[in-house]
């Protein structure tokens, strides 16, 4: 059996994750991974908050595992704790052990990192302004570097989006 390769979708909010998780699961025929910060957000009707952030990421990690058993080729990641622990930076100055400890485990065949040059759109609760969604951008790319994580950055469109991750992930073809 070939093992599934995690794919892992970075990027501030509002700059198109989900919607290139989607596709390209659509694409390959597998499955991907909703942020779960989204489902929190709506389902206890508030924002996050610091004490809530490890519990977050963890979830987020099980069932990334638990879509790994069903994917096929490739599991796509919307998002990983590497995102939820710049946020904790962002809105606390700080990330507590537990998450860091996530943080740690970013362990992907590949990073896609979603540029911020779409429209910012607002979805309520979960998101700020276009200037914080530049910046989360700055520390995303700051934080892998930082990390020597190696990243590709998407730009465009969805069709383009797409067009460069399919080359990334068959570079054969």
């Amino acid at each position: 059996m070939t093992p599934v390769l995690r794919v892992a979708i970075l990027g501030a909010e509002s700059s198109g994750k989900s919607t290139l998780a989607a596709a390209l699961a659509s694409h390959f025929a597998t499955v991907w991974v909703p942020e779960y910060l989204r489902e929190f957000v709506d389902t206890t009707a508030r924002v996050p908050r610091e004490e809530d952030q490890y519990g977050i990421a963890l979830t987020q990690m099980e069932r990334e595992d638990a879509a790994a058993r069903q994917a096929t080729r490739f599991l796509f990641c919307d998002t990983t704790p590497l995102m939820t622990a710049i946020y904790s930076r962002w809105y606390w100055n700080r990330v507590d052990a537990q998450l860091s400890a996530l943080e740690q485990r970013h362990d992907y065949a590949m990073t896609l990192v979603t540029a911020p040059d779409g429209p910012w759109e607002a979805d309520g609760l979960q998101r700020e302004s276009e200037a914080v969604r530049q910046t989360i951008h700055e520390q995303v790319i700051e934080r892998l570097d930082e990390r020597g994580i190696g990243y590709a950055l998407v730009t465009g469109s969805l069709e383009e989006r797409m067009g460069q991750a399919i080359r990334l992930l068959n570079p054969d073809r």
